[in-house]
This record gives C-alpha cells, structure tokens and sequence, in this order.
C-alpha cells in the first residue's frame, strides 16, 4: 500500500521571512503547496536574529537556529545541530536545498536515517579554490542522499557535478503560485504609468555580479530605450556610476519595491530583460515571473534554466552571453516589432501554465517523498 509522507523537513541556509531570494521564493512556494495538501511542513534555516523564533506561515512551520558566523560565504550554526536533529526526528523525509556546505556536515553529523532528497539550485561557480577542499564533502554528500532533483534539463545536462549522479536525478522545474501575488490596485498602476511611461524594458532581481547588468547598461549605448531596474545588492552604486559615466537618461533604479508595486511594473512593462552572463543564474526566478505576466523575455544562452523558460524565437530572445551587440539587436527588433513581441508575450504565458505552475511542483514532489518512502524502510 501507498504510503502518504506525515511530515517533510526543508534545510537551506536562509528562508522566508528572513529573506526572500529566489531559493527562498521555491521553498516557501513548495512548503506552502505541500502543507496545503495535508502535509506537515517545517523549514529550518539559520538568522542574524539572536533569538530568532519559530513562526507559522501560510500553513507551515518555519524555524530559524542563530547565525553564530560566516566562513566563506557559508553561514554555520552551533544550535543548527540540536535543531536539525530534532526536526528530523519527527520527519518522513528531509528536504536538502544544494548548495550549503555547512548543511553537508550537519547532514553526516546528526546520522539521521531517513529518505532524504536533494534539490540542486546551482553548482558553486565563483569560490573555486574553495571547491577544491569541498569536493570530497559534497561527493560524499551527494552519494549519500537518495534522489537529486533539477529544476530544469539545461542544468542537468551541463552541470560537470549533475552528470555523475544521473541515474538517480529526475527534473521537476521550478513553479510559481500567480494566485498568491497581490493584484495591484488601480491607483497604483495609474502611478507607475504616469512615472514611467507606457513602454519600458524591466528587470527584477537582486543586483550582483553575475546579473549582467553591465553588459545591459553597455547595450543601451545609442538606442537608450526606457529601462527600469528593480532590486538593491552590492554593484548598484557601481551600476549607477557607469550610467552617468555613459551618458544614459533613460535607465531608473527604483531599488527593493513591495510585491504589490512589482506585480504593478510586471503587468505595465513592455518587456522582461534578464541578461545574466554566469552559471551562477541557475534558473531566473523573475523570468519566469514575466513569463507568467505575459511578457516577452530577452535573456542569455548561459546552459541553464533560463533558455528551458525562454526559448529562442518563441517566448522571447536568446542572445550569447557577455554580448552588448546582440543585447541591443535583441531590445531594438522587441521595440520595432510590437506585434511579433506581444506574440511571443502569449506563447511565455501559455508555456507557464503549461509547465511551470506551483500545483505541478508540489505534485510532482509529493509524488517523489511518496516513492522514496516506499523504496526506503523508514
């Protein structure tokens, strides 16, 4: 007989309401989904907050251990321990969200025997001298766990760690609920029109240096098109010195923006741009955002997510990544060609309800913690 999971643990470094990055928005997505389904959901992540208590959101539990200190990009907990340890314990099946070296030793440290699962966002692209004393950690994890999911087939076919673990790898793309976004009020839209004008390419997204933004700001160079940045990180400043520096008058920084206010920019723009150049961009949670908003997508050929949301000449553009040229040949035939954009429009919308909702993540996982606990003696 089938058997149902009671209780599914997640373990990331950060989560919701601490942050709300893309890692975050799919955990918290998921966790939500799966409580809704009748599953007990508990997410344990570490926080600043000295004594950071546990709290209930949209149906599911999430706890927070202190973060003690940072070493190399890597948060480390000593009450995580205790917490993941106990967290476990109640368990069916715990969630691992990849990649978190400090989560690989609690992983072994706390000897927990239960099905485990891994989602793996991304590989580790920029620390690689630090990957080189990790690797034997993260093998040994990554052949311990039972099942590794990617969120898309680009990654899993280009990913040099992915390829090892193929035969026991399945796909389940990321999915996005559009029923829990605000709907924003007609005041608000009127604003924001009035302020920007009626056609304008957005990007969403926290500004880091693998967002491509650069490149974008280089591309702008002759046509100037409307561009409207959403989010805050640590090149903005830097980005806003190299818009003067080019002379650029129609690029706007509207830093981090509540979510009624984005929905109100996703539903007014022209076009989602999304020009990423580094693997570190695993998926592009706000392209599928502006998929899911019917909008056309411009992004970079990067072999991950992005190009499985975006497809050339369909949804929207591909250009090669690190390309100013073929960036600005992109925005310019969008901008000159509103018929065949708002086409591609339709078909990115039509390919979200089709492959990328959050009911068809949260069952396709709760079919996966299903399967491992009937393959697995709990």
């Amino acid at each position: 007989m089938s058997r149902k999971p009671k209780r599914i643990l997640h373990f990331y470094r950060t989560a919701f309401p601490d942050t709300m990055g893309g890692i975050e928005q799919v955990i918290h997505q998921l966790a939500a989904g799966t409580s809704h389904s009748g599953i007990e959901v508990d997410v344990l992540s570490l926080s600043p907050d000295k004594e950071p208590k546990s709290v209930e959101i949209n149906g599911y539990w999430s706890h927070r251990a202190h973060l003690d200190f940072q070493l190399a990009s890597t948060g480390v907990s000593w009450s995580a321990f205790r917490q993941f340890s106990q967290l476990a314990k109640k368990a069916d099946v715990i969630h691992y969200h990849f990649p978190w070296p400090f989560m690989d030793v609690v992983h072994f440290a706390t000897g927990i025997k239960k099905p485990t699962i891994v989602t793996y966002h991304s590989d580790i692209i920029r620390q690689k001298e630090l990957l080189c004393i990790y690797r034997p950690l993260m093998n040994r994890f990554l052949r311990s766990v039972d099942h590794i999911v990617a969120t898309s087939p680009n990654y899993r076919a280009t990913s040099q760690v992915m390829v090892r673990y193929s035969d026991k790898t399945s796909i389940i793309p990321i999915g996005l609920d559009k029923a829990s976004y605000p709907q924003p009020p007609r005041d608000r839209l009127e604003y924001w029109r009035e302020r920007l004008g009626g056609k304008f390419f957005l990007f969403i997204g926290v500004i880091r240096y693998y967002k491509g933004l650069h490149i974008l700001l280089q591309a702008s160079q002759g046509i100037d098109f409307p561009i409207v940045i959403v989010g805050a990180g640590p090149i903005e400043q830097q980005l806003k010195v190299e818009v003067v520096r080019l002379g650029l008058q129609k690029v706007q920084f509207l830093g981090f923006l509540p979510d009624e206010d984005k929905v109100a920019l996703l539903t007014l723009c022209y076009s989602v741009i999304f020009p990423s150049h580094l693997r570190s961009e695993a998926f592009g949670i706000s392209l599928l955002e502006g998929a899911m908003y019917g909008k056309p997508l411009v992004s970079s050929e990067i072999g991950t997510g992005t190009t499985f949301i975006n497809i050339a000449n369909e949804t929207g553009l591909v250009v090669p990544p690190s390309d100013p040229i073929a960036l600005r040949e992109a925005m310019q035939y969008l901008w000159q060609h509103p018929e065949q954009a708002a086409m591609m429009g339709k078909k990115a919308e039509e390919r979200y309800w089709r492959l990328f909702t959050a009911e068809q993540m949260v069952n396709s996982y709760v079919d996966l913690y299903k399967n491992l606990m009937n393959l697995i003696d709990v």
